[in-house]
């Protein structure tokens, strides 16, 4: 794991308002990399091997301002590795309460004293590797201009599991301990858990953007493909995008259908009382409906579980998310051209929101596709009903083999 570096903010760094400005967040990138270069294989890594990278894009998002005095903490994750370039992913938090102010992407071609275009070197990249910073049962990747906490566990078969609003990845903690034999991928959705939550830049789009780019960084080619609600929606998304990317489809508790104009409304008012009253608005007013009946009147547990995690849900990711619900596309079209892919659709017999009469006519649109309702269990199945959610999983996992 390469090293983080801590470097202050200096008044002269910054503009008459007293923010850290633009050229000041430039050097201190660069300024970071050195650090971390000099703390590892040495700031003459490059040159001792003939080489010197260039750099050929640099792409910054600003997130918050920062003031003299603060001090940033950066992170250096190498996210593509080229013959003779590399991508390099920088973050910028503040340490005294870890509020992201900024990301950069970095492209760099390695090029000899003529010129020319010459390989990375083989210590730098053996430094840097591409495996993530861990904290606790999480790597920490930035893709596609955010930090993403993920859990990756195993090896063989991948299969991606995507939650839903407003949640995170330990709504799949069973099923990651569980199903051995695959490499089991769990990434907290951008404005969730602990992944970053900007104030910009939610959609579809841009969900399954971040996913395609993490399997990018985690080599991950084929993957079984398992959303859950907004997860489903995020999985169409991403079907519509890199098709061959996925060779089985698990549709947990979701639909195909866009919002209606009431449910748009509905949107708006649960993100405008996020706004006003923070999250713990939304998981009251949420929180009945995601669990079923049996699970309302014996599991206390599980539902202090689910209250805790949407409680913690980031404000951004709560109305970013909202906004990408709202404005997502009808997926319906793309289910007949889904013939051919082995896909489970999986409802809980009491969900309140995608019901099993939705299910069973998600299913019925999908060329072959199995149809399981899993009793006693409202929407949250992997939570709610974990040992028959993941049997399953299993058996149809075990039907790709």
């Amino acid at each position: 794991m390469t090293p983080e570096i801590d470097l202050p903010v200096y008044p002269d760094e910054c503009d008459a308002f007293g923010h850290l400005n633009q050229a000041s967040f430039l050097s201190l990138f660069e300024r970071a990399r050195w650090e971390m270069l000099m703390r590892g294989p040495g700031m003459d890594v490059f040159s001792r091997s003939g080489a010197w990278p260039a750099v050929r894009k640099s792409v910054i998002d600003y997130h918050a301002a920062a003031f003299p005095g603060d001090v940033l903490r950066f992170h250096q994750s190498l996210t593509h590795l080229g013959r003779t370039s590399f991508t390099m992913r920088q973050t910028a938090r503040r340490v005294k309460d870890d509020v992201l102010i900024a990301t950069a992407e970095f492209v760099f071609v390695c090029i000899n004293r003529d010129g020319r275009p010459t390989p990375v070197p083989a210590e730098f990249s053996g430094y840097m590797g591409s495996g993530g910073e861990q904290t606790g049962d999480a790597r920490r990747f930035t893709v596609n201009g955010v930090t993403l906490a993920v859990e990756v566990r195993g090896e063989g078969p991948a299969v991606l599991f995507v939650h839903g609003y407003p949640f995170d990845r330990s709504i799949w903690s069973h099923q990651i301990a569980a199903l051995d034999g695959y490499r089991r991928i769990a990434p907290d959705l951008r404005g969730m858990g602990t992944s970053d939550a900007p104030d910009l830049g939610y959609s579809m789009e841009i969900y399954a953007a971040d996913l395609a780019a993490l399997l990018d960084v985690l080599g991950a080619d084929e993957v079984v493909l398992c959303g859950l609600s907004m997860g489903g929606y995020i999985a169409f998304e991403f079907l519509r995008r890199w098709r061959s990317r996925v060779r089985g489809l698990v549709l947990m508790a979701t639909r195909a259908e866009a919002d209606s104009a009431e449910a748009r409304k509905a949107r708006d008012a649960a993100a405008a009382s996020a706004r006003d009253r923070g999250a713990e608005a939304v998981t009251e007013s949420l929180l009945p409906r995601v669990l079923g009946r049996t699970t309302r009147t014996g599991a206390s547990i599980t539902a202090e579980r689910v209250r805790g995690m949407m409680s913690s849900t980031p404000v951004p990711g709560l109305v970013g998310a909202l906004a990408a619900m709202r404005d997502r596309p009808d997926s319906s079209p793309l289910l007949p051209g889904l013939a051919g892919l082995p896909t489970l659709v999986l409802v809980g017999e009491e969900d309140e929101l995608t019901p099993p009469d939705t299910a069973r006519a998600l299913a019925d649109r999908i060329p072959g596709a199995r149809l399981v309702t899993v009793p006693g269990s409202g929407h949250l199945l992997p939570v709610e009903r974990p040992v028959e959610t993941t049997r399953a999983l299993v058996e149809f996992l075990r039907s790709l083999r």
